[in-house]
């Protein structure tokens, strides 16, 4: 009996984080316009490039900074909701056995797979199951940032209700740069994303109506 490659609730999730994460970035980008700055007041880490550097007003949201929080923080708790529902399927399903990485199954075909994408290697290695080795360490890496975005926007938040979280996280400047290198790593993961949904079109399709899926790719 077949099933589709990407059931309604992974699809659901994944189209609800496109939206979720969308505003986040917006809103955040419009918090950072607030201070642009990276760590301390009058020591600014020297190692962040755009110190003083703004982000374009096109790609803000909430215009201002109240009100870019109120944005922010209402749809961080729904990214956590929806996080939450995913995680809870992906292991009460056992979905996780063919989408998280495992190095002993996966290490040498995501090796082969960035060797191939480097043009280094003439044959692309065959997927293991749903996805190949090199997808699955991807997104295996983007759901381990997730609880580090939490965490260090809940620092953010509630610095004085969360002292022990904010000192965990190296103290509210430290925080704050893990939080915007989280979103700039998320960010990453997207244009990489995007591009190979552009060269393999029919993932599309996949995460859109949920095709059945082929008998080659039951692992």
């Amino acid at each position: 009996m077949s099933r589709p490659a990407q059931p309604w609730l992974v699809r659901a999730t994944h189209w609800a984080n496109v939206v979720l994460l969308a505003v986040m970035a917006g809103s955040g980008l419009r918090i950072l316009v607030a201070y642009p700055f990276l760590g301390p007041r009058g020591d600014e880490y020297g190692w962040y490039p755009l110190q003083g550097a703004q982000p374009p007003s096109a790609l803000t949201l909430g215009g201002w900074l109240a009100g870019a929080r109120h944005w922010h923080f209402a749809f961080a708790w729904i990214f956590v909701a929806n996080a939450v529902v995913y995680v809870a399927y992906l292991f009460a399903s056992g979905e996780w056995r063919r989408r998280l990485f495992f190095p002993r199954r996966d290490a040498r075909n995501a090796w082969g797979t960035v060797l191939h994408d480097l043009r280094l290697r003439k044959e692309a290695p065959q997927p293991i199951g749903l996805y190949n080795g090199m997808q699955r360490l991807t997104y295996t890496a983007v759901l381990a940032m997730a609880p580090l975005v939490v965490l260090s926007g809940l620092a953010l938040y509630k610095p004085v209700q969360l002292p022990r979280l904010t000192a965990i996280l190296g103290g509210y400047d430290v925080a704050r740069a893990i939080h915007l290198a989280v979103l700039v790593a998320l960010a990453l993961f997207t244009v990489v994303h995007v591009i190979q949904v552009l060269l393999h079109p029919r993932t599309l399709a996949d995460m859109t109506v949920g095709r059945d899926e082929r008998p080659e790719e039951v692992s």
